[in-house]
């Protein structure tokens, strides 16, 4: 498969699982570290329609197949897509820059109400993507717009309304690859939002499993009711296949206990959904992404 040049790394049948938090998962077809945005825009442009393209973040809510994945995988790097600056009360952040760094920096500007990214373990681009959230806030209440790259390569600015965020997605057409983020805070200060800050982390440790091989909330609450609820009361918390297993602590959240597959994974999450399905008559969607080949 013959791909278009480029300033940053393009890497051939590249393992993909160490950039996963579930540790597992074959190789992409290729690999694509672009050097900045003009350089992913450029490739994109050049490259052929027909060859997929799909982006991985830092791996914390996607299931990587066995069987790897076709086409390019869209990898961006820290520098120079991590980058997070501060204006007034706003924070602008790359779409590589993780949503924790996001809520530090503004919690050291004293500017309040990006708290709550201090509880999801992604990045800005994957924010955007899902419209993720935690503890009654999201991130549509907070984005003022953002910026992308189309699949032709084309450059495109996105105000919020034109998201359509819904929970844990947005309405944006096509494949939009995020480069940066505008969001809005309020004048505090950084004793109290770091405060804030703490106490979300706490509570986030205490009650999931953040020290494991894990992909984070594996599926999404259904309309009145909380998917965790449902898995425990399906007798699923602590259910295993293979080297995978439902939290004991979290039973919204799989874990790779150590020579877990990806199928694995994505068997014992099936068997929770029907399992789910059998006791409350709930159809459970996934909140985690799978990605690739089985």
């Amino acid at each position: 498969m013959d791909f278009p040049s480029v300033r940053g790394q393009l890497l051939r049948n590249e393992a993909l699982a160490p950039f996963t938090w579930f540790r597992v998962g074959g190789p992409a077809d290729a690999l694509f570290l672009p050097a900045d945005e003009q350089d992913l825009a450029e490739f994109l442009r050049a490259l052929p329609e027909h060859i997929p393209v799909a982006v991985l973040g830092v791996g914390s809510n996607v299931i990587v197949r066995d069987g790897g994945v076709e086409g390019v995988v869209v990898r961006l790097p820290p520098r120079p897509f991590g980058q997070i600056q501060i204006e007034g009360t706003k924070v602008i952040a790359g779409a590589g820059a993780l949503d924790s760094a996001a809520a530090r920096a503004a919690a050291k500007a004293g500017i309040a109400g990006l708290e709550f990214f201090a509880g999801i373990p992604g990045t800005i681009g994957g924010a955007l993507t899902m419209n993720a959230g935690c503890y009654g806030r999201e991130t549509k209440d907070v984005l003022v717009s953002a910026r992308g790259v189309d699949r032709r390569g084309e450059k495109r600015t996105f105000a919020n309304a034109d998201f359509g965020f819904t929970y844990r997605k947005n309405a944006v057409p096509g494949q939009i690859f995020w480069i940066e983020a505008v969001f809005q805070g309020e004048p505090s200060t950084a004793d109290e939002v770091s405060a804030r800050m703490a106490e979300i982390t706490a509570r986030r440790e205490a009650a999931q499993p953040i020290r494991e091989k894990t992909g984070g909330s594996t599926f999404k609450n259904p309309p009145d009711h909380s998917a965790w609820k449902l898995v425990d009361e399906a007798g699923m918390r602590g259910a295993r296949r293979g080297g995978a297993q439902v939290s004991e602590k979290h039973a919204n959240f799989l874990i790779n206990t150590g020579e877990a597959t990806a199928a694995d994974i994505e068997g014992l999450g099936e068997d929770v959904r029907t399992a789910v399905k059998a006791k409350a008559g709930v159809e459970l969607d996934w909140e985690i992404k799978r990605l690739g080949r089985p």
